[in-house]
């Protein structure tokens, strides 16, 4: 008791659906750089 559901619009899901699968196509062409291999990266090109 005392519960509170909030109502969301069709719109905001189909929203936050819409981010989320351009978000997965993004990723998927332009996957994100990896911390640890940026970095092992950058020490190769100042060795060379």
């Amino acid at each position: 008791m005392g519960e509170i559901v909030r109502f969301i619009p069709k719109s905001e899901l189909e929203r936050a659906r819409l981010i989320a699968e351009a978000r997965a196509i993004y990723d998927s062409i332009f996957p994100p750089a990896a911390p640890d291999r940026a970095q092992q990266d950058d020490e190769d090109s100042v060795k060379n």
